[in-house]
C-alpha cells in the first residue's frame, strides 16, 4: 500500500511539474528548442476545385503533392529528386510558371536559365554582363519579361531570342523598374521594384517609366573596409519633388510602345495598371494632395484615356489594390471607406454605380478575395461585431444577403479554390496556435490539414491572454490585449510594458496567437505585457482613421495616455514603471510619448522611428499631413524634436545604419538634441542593417532590448542561459 501511494505521488508530481515548465529566453526571442509552435504544412496553391498542392518531405525526398479534397488521396505532382540540375541551382529559388510546376526560370550569375520539366529541357537564355531582374512568365508560358540596365526586355523561349522594348534607361530613367518611393509606398516591397504587368493574352506588357532626376539625393554611408563606401538614394522627403511617371503599353507583335495620355507633371501619381479579362487596360491616377483618385480606361492603339470612376474625400483616398473587373466589360467592384467604413461597391461597365454590395452598417471589409460571376457571389475578409477578429464572408450580388463562413472567434485568413467550392482557412486565436482547416463553400469543416501546436505545448504554464476594451473620456472603447504574470496576485504591484505600432489603419490588437513568444516570457517574469490600439488604428473604420488627418501623433498619444490613466487606477500596477516599445511608426510614437508625456511613460525603446515628419518620404507623409507648406503647425506639433526639453530619461534608441526607409538621420537628430540638453539615454546602432534588424544582428538587438526592460522594470539582470 505504501509503495502504491509513493508511485501515485511520483505520477502526480511529474504531471504537475510537466505542466509548469517556463519558457527560456532562447525559446522566446531566438526561436530556440524545444519549439512550442511548429510550422504548418505549406500549401502551394490550387490545381482545380477538387485538388490543392502541398509541399511535403517523404523518405528524405521533397515533393509537391496533389491532394484530393474529398478523400485526402495524394499523388506526386513534382518530385524534386527527379529534376537534374547543375550544381549551384536550387529549385526553391526559381520562378514558377502559373504555379503548375512545369516550367521554371532561374537567375544565376546575372543570367537567366530555363527549365521545362515535361520536356526535360534545361537551357541558358541570356549571356551578358548585365543583370536580369524580376523575370515574369507570360500567361501562356512561352515568354519571360524582365528589366535590365533599367530597360524592359522579353525573351521568346521557343524562338530563343531576346527583345529589348525600351532603350532610354539609365541611372535616373527606369523602365519597368520602380522609383524607390513608388516601391515603398504605392506598389509595395513585395514587388521588389518590378513595375511591369503582362496582358492576359501574352501579347502586350504595361509598364511604368520613372524619371528620378527631380528627386533629391540622400546618401547612405557604409563604414566597411579602410575607406568605406556610399549608397546614393533618390528619396523625396515631405514637400520634395516627385519623379515624373509615364504609363507605357508595349505591343510585342508590332514591336512598338504606346504612351498613355497623361500630362508631363510630377505632382501626380500614376499606378496600379490592371488588365481586364479581355486584355483591355485600366490605370489609376491620384493627385499630389491624395484626396482624389480616378480610374481610367486606356486605349491600346493611341493611348487616349476615358474616365471610368472618380472618388474624392476631404482627408485622403486610397488605391484600389483589390479592384475586380467583371468579364465581358460588365462592370467592376471596388473597396473603399468613403462612407466611414470599408465596403464593396458594384459599378457597371460605364462606371455608373449599381449598388453598395455590403449594405450592412456592422460590416467592415478588409479585403476582396474572390468573385464567382456565375453564381453572383462575392467573397471577402472583414469583421462585423468585433474589430479584433477577421472572418470570411460571402455576399449575394442579387439580394445583398451576407453570410459569415468562418465560425470560431479569432483570426481567419482564407484561400479559396478557383471556383469557390472550397477554402483553406489559416485560423488562430489568443488561446489557439495556428491551424490549417479545409472547409466547404458553406464553411463546414471537412478536415484539419495541419496544427502548429507542438507536443510539448501543454507542458508549459503559459500566462493567460485576455482581450478587453479601455473606455476613453470621450467614449471610444479602445481594443486592448494583455498577458498577466503567471500566478498573478492582485495584492502585488507589477510593471507594465506597452507594446505598440500606432500607424494609421494599422491595428495590432487581434484575437490571434502571437508570432513570437515574447509576451509570455515577459509576463512569466512578472511584467504585465499590454497592447492597445488608438482610435485611428482601423478599429473604428475610415472615419476613425480620418481623425489623424494633418495631426499625426496627436490622437495616438492622447489615447495611449488614456490607457495609462486607466492602468494607474488599478491597485496591482506599479505606476513608476510603465514602459512603451515600438518599431518604425511605433518607434516614433515611443519617442513622442517619452518626450511629450513623460509624466505617464517612464521608459521606452524607440526602434528605427521617424522623429520629424520633414525627414520621411513625401507619399506617406503628405497622405496624412499634406505638405509642410500647407500644414506647418501640424508638422511642428508632430515632431519629437520639439519636445525633447520635457524628456526625463529612460529611453533606448535603436537604428540600422543603412536604413533606406526611415533614415538613421532621424535618430541622429534626436540624439543631437538629447546631447545638447545633457539628457540621459541609451543607444545601439547596427552596421549595414536596413529597416528592421536582421540576423545575425537581430539576436543582439533582442537581447539588448530585453536587458533594458529587465534592468528598468524588474531591477535585475536578464538570464539568457
Amino acid at each position: 500500500m505504501k509503495s502504491k501511494n509513493l508511485l501515485l505521488l511520483v505520477i502526480v508530481s511529474s504531471l504537475i511539474y510537466g505542466q509548469n515548465k517556463k519558457l527560456t529566453f532562447h525559446q522566446a526571442f531566438y526561436f530556440g528548442q524545444p519549439r512550442l509552435v511548429k510550422s504548418l504544412p505549406q500549401i502551394k496553391g490550387w490545381v482545380d476545385d477538387e485538388h490543392y498542392l502541398e509541399l511535403s518531405v517523404k523518405d528524405g525526398k521533397k515533393l509537391i503533392e496533389k491532394v484530393n479534397v474529398g478523400n485526402n488521396e495524394r499523388e506526386t505532382y513534382l518530385d524534386y529528386s527527379q529534376i537534374d540540375l547543375p550544381e549551384g541551382f536550387n529549385i526553391d529559388d526559381a520562378l514558377i510558371n502559373n504555379n503548375d510546376y512545369s516550367k521554371f526560370i532561374f537567375v544565376q550569375n546575372n543570367d537567366l536559365y530555363y527549365l521545362s520539366v515535361k520536356e526535360n529541357i534545361f537551357k541558358k537564355l541570356t549571356e551578358d554582363q548585365a543583370e536580369e531582374k524580376n523575370p515574369k512568365f507570360s500567361p501562356d508560358g512561352k515568354k519571360v519579361a524582365y528589366t535590365k540596365e533599367n530597360n524592359l526586355y522579353f525573351y521568346d523561349i521557343e524562338n530563343e531570342k531576346e527583345y529589348r522594348l525600351t532603350d532610354d534607361g539609365d541611372s535616373l530613367i527606369y523602365n519597368g523598374w520602380s522609383s524607390w518611393v513608388y516601391m515603398e509606398e504605392i506598389l509595395g516591397r513585395s514587388t521588389n521594384y518590378a513595375a511591369f504587368w503582362w496582358a492576359p493574352d501574352s501579347r502586350k506588357i504595361s509598364f511604368l517609366r520613372f524619371d528620378d532626376s527631380p528627386v533629391p539625393e540622400f546618401i547612405l554611408f557604409k563604414a566597411d573596409g579602410q575607406h568605406g563606401s556610399i549608397e546614393r538614394q533618390r528619396y523625396p522627403k515631405a514637400g520634395d519633388p516627385n519623379p515624373y511617371v509615364k504609363l507605357g503599353i508595349a505591343n510585342l507583335e508590332k514591336n512598338n510602345i504606346i504612351w498613355a495620355d497623361f500630362p508631363d507633371d510630377n505632382d501626380q501619381y500614376i499606378a496600379w495598371p490592371v488588365w481586364t479579362h479581355d486584355s483591355q487596360l485600366t490605370v489609376q491616377w491620384m493627385n499630389r494632395t491624395q484626396d482624389t483618385i480616378k480610374i481610367y480606361r486606356v486605349d491600346l492603339n493611341d493611348g487616349s484615356k476615358q474616365i471610368l470612376h472618380k472618388e474624392h474625400q476631404k482627408t485622403w483616398v486610397e488605391w484600389y489594390e483589390d479592384i475586380y473587373f467583371m468579364k465581358n466589360n460588365d462592370g467592376f467592384i471596388i473597396r473603399t471607406g468613403l462612407d466611414g467604413f470599408y465596403h464593396l461597391y458594384l459599378y457597371d461597365g460605364k462606371g455608373k454605380l449599381i449598388k453598395k454590395l455590403t449594405n450592412d452598417t456592422n460590416i467592415n471589409v478588409t479585403s476582396l478575395e474572390f468573385v464567382d460571376e456565375t453564381n453572383k457571389l462575392v467573397y471577402f475578409h472583414g469583421w462585423s461585431d468585433n474589430s479584433t477578429e477577421r472572418h470570411l464572408y460571402v455576399v449575394n450580388m442579387n439580394n445583398n444577403k451576407i453570410k459569415k463562413l468562418t465560425k470560431e472567434a479569432g483570426t481567419h485568413v482564407c484561400n479559396l479554390s478557383p471556383n469557390g467550392k472550397y477554402f483553406i482557412d489559416r485560423f488562430s486565436s489568443i488561446d489557439t496556435p495556428p491551424v490549417l482547416l479545409l472547409c466547404d463553400e458553406r464553411g463546414e469543416l471537412i478536415r484539419e490539414i495541419g496544427n502548429s501546436k507542438a507536443e510539448v505545448f501543454d507542458e508549459y504554464n503559459l500566462p493567460k491572454a485576455e482581450l478587453f476594451r479601455i473606455k476613453t473620456v470621450d467614449g471610444y472603447e479602445l481594443p486592448a490585449l494583455w498577458y498577466l504574470p503567471t500566478d498573478f496576485d492582485s495584492t502585488k504591484r507589477y510593471p507594465v510594458l506597452l507594446s505598440i505600432y500606432g500607424g494609421p489603419n494599422s491595428p495590432t490588437v487581434r484575437n490571434s496567437f502571437p508570432y513570437r513568444l515574447e509576451p509570455y516570457y515577459m509576463a512569466q517574469n512578472g511584467i504585465i505585457y499590454l497592447s492597445v490600439d488608438h482610435r485611428g488604428s482601423g478599429h473604428f473604420g475610415k472615419a476613425g482613421t480620418d481623425l489623424m488627418h494633418r495631426k499625426l501623433g496627436t490622437w495616438e498619444i492622447h489615447d495611449y495616455i488614456e490607457a495609462v490613466k486607466w492602468l494607474k487606477k488599478l491597485p496591482f500596477v506599479d505606476t513608476t514603471k510603465i514602459a512603451i516599445n515600438g518599431g518604425s511608426y511605433g518607434g516614433y510614437v515611443t519617442a513622442l510619448a517619452l518626450t511629450s508625456a513623460p509624466e505617464y511613460f517612464n521608459y521606452g525603446i524607440a526602434e528605427f522611428g521617424v522623429m520629424d515628419w520633414m525627414l520621411y518620404d513625401n507619399v506617406y507623409t503628405e497622405r496624412y499631413m499634406d505638405t509642410p507648406e500647407e500644414n506647418p503647425e501640424g508638422y511642428k506639433n508632430a515632431s519629437v524634436l520639439n519636445y525633447v526639453e520635457n524628456y526625463k530619461g529612460g529611453m533606448l534608441i535603436i537604428h540600422g545604419t543603412m536604413d533606406d526607409n526611415v533614415h538613421m538621420q532621424n535618430s541622429i537628430q534626436l540624439i543631437d538634441k538629447l546631447q545638447q540638453l545633457n539628457k540621459n539615454f541609451e543607444m545601439m546602432f547596427y552596421p549595414n542593417q536596413r529597416h528592421g534588424i536582421r540576423p545575425p544582428h537581430y539576436f543582439h538587438a533582442q537581447k539588448t532590448i530585453a536587458e533594458f526592460i529587465f534592468k528598468n522594470l524588474l531591477n535585475k539582470e536578464l538570464a539568457t542561459d
